[in-house]
């Protein structure tokens, strides 16, 4: 038996003018809560043939957002949002009051143009996927602008970064080229780009617009590849690992996968913004069960679940687009 915290969000799809259109083809609704799964027992509660691993919730937050798509938690337990519309990033505190935001509409330094993807590094530094102006860029935790990545152009089209991970124990920045294909590896110390893998296709190391992505204990990425309709597991040097899921409404199967996050027990966890649900598989793609509510052997559904992340007290964070809110 364990216990985990969940966070999910509410919000709207702003992306769906930018990086949507080619990822969503159907309209949704983002909505962000937190629970807690709470209980795992022997037998596992079974709905309809599926494992159902309980969730518990736990508070809202609301804040004014628009069309919010990614969500992060720092060290200290304040959470940053990703306030796509708005051009922003908002952060709260622990019981989901709204302290500070910073960012404005624009190309200058500290201001963005339709930011989608967020990371903490373990100092509190803050990088933010800056999709509109193909760049990275990255702040203290207060929000003060501390440095830019600009982006190459692909062999396609303009850089269009969507997510970011960081592997500290690597000195390692990656971040998904959505338009691209790609993954790009960066040194954190120089930010030179030290390497770039993956390409057009539907084979291992083939990307149809990768979209966002997590890292594991062992620091293995997961990297959604949207149109492929699968979780595409790396290791920290680009080699292919596994395939999690496939096209499909049955238990293991997606329809368009959009977040994935990892808890401490490397299982891992991943949104359909189509189906609603949230699945968990293990690191080698082995479907486990559903986020549900066991004593009403209900499958828990949102609305359109999209950017996942799960933080030091095990709670995970869940982005609903559409809604405008965090719950």
């Amino acid at each position: 038996m364990f216990t985990q915290n969940i966070t999910l969000s509410k919000n709207k799809s702003f992306y769906f003018i930018r990086v949507f259109k080619r990822i969503l083809h159907h309209p949704f609704i983002l909505i962000s809560l937190i629970f807690i799964i709470k209980s795992i027992t022997l037998p596992p509660p079974v709905f309809g043939g599926v494992k159902l691993i309980n969730i518990k919730f736990l508070y809202e937050i609301s804040g004014n957002l628009s069309e919010p798509s990614d969500v992060s938690v720092s060290k200290d337990g304040l959470i940053y949002i990703v306030d796509g519309v708005n051009n922003k990033i908002k952060i709260f505190n622990k019981t989901g009051k709204i302290l500070s935001s910073f960012g404005n509409k624009g190309s200058e330094n500290g201001e963005f143009m339709f930011p989608l993807g967020i990371a903490i590094d373990n100092s509190g530094k803050v990088y933010v996927a800056d999709t509109g102006n193909h760049r990275i860029q990255i702040f203290n935790s207060n929000g003060l602008f501390l440095k830019k990545i600009l982006l190459p152009k692909g062999n396609i089209k303009e850089a269009d970064p969507t997510d970011v991970a960081i592997d500290e124990s690597r000195n390692r920045l990656y971040v998904v080229d959505n338009d691209n294909h790609h993954i790009l590896a960066y040194d954190l110390s120089t930010f030179a780009l030290t390497k770039t893998f993956g390409e057009p296709g539907t084979q291992e190391l083939h990307f149809r617009y990768p979209f966002l992505m997590a890292l594991d204990k062992d620091k293995y990425l997961y990297i959604v590849d949207v149109i492929n309709t699968r979780v595409q597991t790396l290791t920290p040097d680009g080699l292919f690992v596994t395939f999690i899921g496939g096209w499909g409404v049955e238990k293991g199967q997606f329809f368009r996968p959009k977040g994935v996050a990892i808890d401490k027990d490397n299982r891992v966890y991943v949104s359909d913004s189509y189906m609603g649900v949230i699945q968990v598989f293990n690191t080698m793609g082995d479907f486990d069960g559903v986020l549900g509510v066991s004593d009403k052997e209900l499958v828990s559904k949102f609305k359109s679940p999209t950017g996942l992340h799960i933080d030091d007290n095990n709670r995970l964070y869940v982005v609903e687009m559409f809604a405008d809110k965090v719950l």
